[in-house]
């Protein structure tokens, strides 16, 4: 018999009811039992990032993190920040500086940054570079990500 739980969850704003098993990461219960694959699994041991979301704000690993944990918590995946038609702040950084290649990693850097940029709106480069690090991208060599950042921090459009 499966350890089963009934669970619910606030995702992107939106009050969200779910069973799941006690072993599944909220990685898991975001891409296939919600359907939001904007959550990217990569490494699984949380060293690269694509999995980040905002629970209750904060930058999280949803890989290693288990699904009941986030019961009656806020999370925020890169579906919440904006659409194909309209883009966020930070999402049009990103195109406009290039911050992307293959794309893989994206949503994830943007939930991180996302994350920085509520907490300190005026970053410098540095403190950039230090919270961009935690993340992997084999694609762009950062300085687009890095620009990106520094546009959007400029822009002081990053909403709360």
């Amino acid at each position: 018999m499966k350890d089963i739980h009934d669970i619910e969850i606030t995702i992107n704003g939106e009050r969200r009811a779910v069973t799941v098993e006690s072993r599944r990461t909220l990685a898991d219960v975001l891409r296939h039992d919600l359907g939001l694959t904007g959550t990217h699994l990569g490494c699984e041991h949380g060293v690269c990032g694509a999995c980040t979301v905002l629970v209750d704000g904060l930058p999280a690993r949803s890989c290693l993190m288990f699904g009941v944990q986030a019961d009656g918590r806020e999370v925020e995946t890169v579906e919440g920040l904006g659409t194909p038609e309209n883009l966020n702040t930070l999402q049009q950084a990103f195109m406009t500086e290039h911050g992307l290649q293959c794309g893989f990693c994206t949503p994830g850097f943007l939930m991180l940054l996302t994350a920085l940029l509520r907490e300190n709106p005026n970053p410098s480069d540095d403190e950039i570079r230090d919270v961009v690090a935690s993340n992997i991208c084999r694609c762009t060599g950062y300085a687009g990500i890095l620009r990106a950042a520094r546009l959007a921090a400029d822009s002081d459009a990053i909403a709360t």
